[in-house]
């Protein structure tokens, strides 16, 4: 298929072979997309001046990512983010679930989907190079209900943008919250600190958090607060002032819990490298992490990553939706089908 190769990265520590895409746009952008996690581990866009740079951290092997933990690049799920006291009721029924971030869950559990051999196979699009990752999470999985048969398309289009679509149905009543936990830095992979970078998150408010994290279940507005990114602003201008920098929820300023097709949710600027990076989503929610626990780690080609080295912009429904009736739902039933598109478009100024 034209813009489309694939090769073997490596294999599992079971010996199971990992398939890897690379996706090339007409531009020369490229996407490197594994089966492991269905992680995508290399974005290369160009520069103000032309030049092609990979944006997107990661790892060189096999054996990192079956670790990973910091989620580079990969599909998070069943549910992604928090989940308080790692326990729900649905149904008149009770689900426990992993504790991995004490006492709560997070991004799916100890064997997520990021941990999954996906199945694979290239996907037609006019619009530009595509493949498809297919899972069944099955009954039980994690502790949660239902066998969920999931699907996800990474797209490389012609115009420099990144689209991943998601789909899932379900058994049984189960909750869904699928993200990408891509870690984009637009100087490039190896480009440093990100506080110089220029944030806009077009939200008026944020889920207030508490100590921990988890949500408390009041919406509060960004106005006056270190969250305000209503303009554009460096990312470190007042990262100090919030203990640890910045790993909040924004609720995304739209009319529909999920929209039909993807509504602009933030910008990245990049002053050194002239590149600007557009993300649009049908969620309503979206995750900022500036990487505040990320290093020292070895990442690709020898490089080794530090704190804020990276930001998250993970397009979701709110965290601990499950156990907040008064957050959008995120509870998926048989008969439905869970729809998600997150586009990440990319250009230069």
């Amino acid at each position: 298929m034209d813009g489309l190769t694939q090769d073997t990265i490596g294999t599992t520590s079971d010996g199971k072979p990992v398939d890897r895409f690379t996706l090339t746009s007409r531009d020369g952008a490229t996407l490197r997309v594994i089966a492991l996690g269905a992680t995508a581990t290399g974005l290369t866009v160009p520069d103000r001046n032309g030049d092609v740079g990979d944006v997107l951290l990661g790892f060189d092997t096999v054996a990192e990512y079956e670790t990973n933990v910091p989620y580079f690049g990969c599909t998070v799920g069943r549910v992604a983010n928090r989940i308080s006291n790692a326990r729900f009721h649905l149904q008149g029924a009770d689900y426990e679930l992993a504790a991995n971030l004490p006492p709560h869950h997070l991004h799916g559990g100890i064997q997520g989907f990021h941990k999954a051999l996906w199945d694979a196979e290239p996907a037609s699009r006019d619009t530009g190079p595509a493949v498809r990752f297919n899972y069944v999470s099955a009954d039980g999985e994690e502790g949660y209900p239902g066998e969920l048969t999931t699907q996800v398309l990474y797209q490389l289009t012609h115009d420099c943008a990144l689209r991943i679509e998601y789909e899932a149905i379900t058994t049984r009543a189960t909750p869904v919250n699928l993200t990408n936990h891509a870690y984009l830095n637009l100087d490039g992979h190896n480009g440093g600190p990100i506080l110089s970078n220029l944030l806009t998150i077009h939200a008026d408010s944020y889920t207030l958090p508490a100590e921990d994290g988890v949500p408390t279940g009041e919406i509060a507005p960004v106005e006056g607060t270190p969250l305000d990114f209503r303009n554009a602003t460096a990312v470190g201008d007042r990262i100090d002032q919030l203990a640890g920098g910045y790993d909040h929820n924004f609720v995304l300023d739209r009319a529909e819990d999920r929209a039909v097709e993807p509504l602009p949710a933030a910008e990245v600027y990049c002053p050194n490298s002239g590149r600007l990076m557009t993300l649009l989503t049908t969620e309503p929610g979206v995750q900022l992490y500036t990487g505040n626990l990320l290093g020292p780690l070895l990442g690709k080609g020898g490089i080794v990553y530090q704190n804020r080295g990276a930001l998250c912009l993970e397009t979701q429904h709110f965290p601990d939706s499950v156990n907040k009736p008064q957050f959008p739902s995120v509870i998926l039933r048989p008969g439905e089908v869970y729809r998600q598109v997150t586009e990440y478009r990319f250009s230069t100024r």
